[in-house]
């Protein structure tokens, strides 16, 4: 075995079987987005561009339409991600750059703990616990105590299950995937880097601001895009809290829908080849937008990696 791993056919060898395992990889996703889109077809040559753009979706009637659900993807993971972003990036810093060690251990296993716990209990809390306390207690400060219920963000009944609800869950979830890819990021960042900012007499602060934040920049876009792509694909935790009504509203307080949940509340339900043609359509819908939101992530981070930019 010693004289194989030193020789040049060990290492032909070795050069096989990684490159295998990286085309693997890409006939993987071919073959996963082939059979997707073929099940698809049916739905799409029907319907074309009005698959994307309707608002209706009646399997009874067989018209099928996933601009709702379309919307309320985007809407509750831009929101989550809005809300999750500076806190996951603040619990980061601290963990990385502030803490003590002692500290930094203990906020470390919370993180990988709740990056570990099931999306049904998430959804369970939520919907047992997130869900009342919006309902009874947040929401009615917001539409009556703030006077916001004649805004669009907030108008129209309180119920409990709703965008804000999704949203507040997701912002929950994703939180400790972006902490913990930020934190690694920033503990790879060169000590020289730290220290010849406080070698120029640098406060703490101005040395994470201005040599430790730009440096590691690249790494946590990469870590914020990785917490979107969890948000659009998470299921059931959304398909508990969401309401699961198909229709767009400005109103956050109102029931949404989004693609996962579609294909999880009416999956094994589907009997009609057209019907189950829509449901894989939306599925193939999923995958676009997530393979979109790769390809900007892509984008976001030549960007911030060319010299010279802010």
């Amino acid at each position: 075995m010693s004289s194989l791993r030193h020789s040049p056919i060990g290492d032909r060898l070795y050069q096989t079987l990684t490159t295998l395992c990286a085309i693997s990889v890409l006939v993987l996703l071919l073959v996963l987005s082939a059979r997707i889109f073929v099940a698809a077809s049916p739905a799409l040559q029907a319907f074309g561009w009005r698959f994307l753009t309707g608002a209706q979706w009646d399997a009874v009637h067989g018209v099928f339409g996933v601009a709702p659900a379309v919307y309320g993807t985007v809407i509750s993971s831009a929101l989550a991600l809005a809300l999750a972003t500076p806190l996951a990036l603040a619990v980061a810093i601290f963990s990385a750059e502030v803490a003590p060690a002692w500290l930094r251990s203990i906020l470390e296993f919370a993180l990988d703990l709740l990056a570990a716990i099931p999306s049904v209990i998430y959804g369970l809390w939520g919907l047992f616990v997130l869900v009342p306390l919006l309902r009874d207690r947040v929401m009615p400060v917001l539409t009556e105590t703030l006077g916001l219920a004649d805004t669009p963000l907030f108008a129209g009944p309180a119920y409990g299950p709703s965008m804000l609800a999704a949203a507040l869950l997701l912002a929950i979830m994703i939180l400790p995937y972006i902490a913990a890819v930020a934190r690694e990021v920033l503990a790879a960042v060169p000590d020289a880097q730290r220290e010849a900012a406080l070698a120029l007499g640098a406060t703490r602060w101005e040395m994470l601001r201005h040599a430790v934040l730009p440096y590691a920049r690249s790494g946590l876009v990469g870590a914020v895009i990785l917490g979107l792509g969890r948000a659009f694909g998470e299921t059931m935790a959304v398909t508990m809290v969401i309401g699961n009504r198909h229709e767009m509203s400005a109103s956050l307080l109102a029931p949404g829908y989004t693609l996962a949940s579609l294909i999880a509340n009416e999956f094994a339900e589907a009997s009609a080849t057209l019907h189950h043609a829509a449901l894989m359509a939306a599925g193939a819908t999923l995958l676009l937008v997530t393979l979109l939101v790769n390809a900007l992530a892509r984008w976001l981070v030549w960007r911030v990696r060319r010299p010279g930019d802010a």
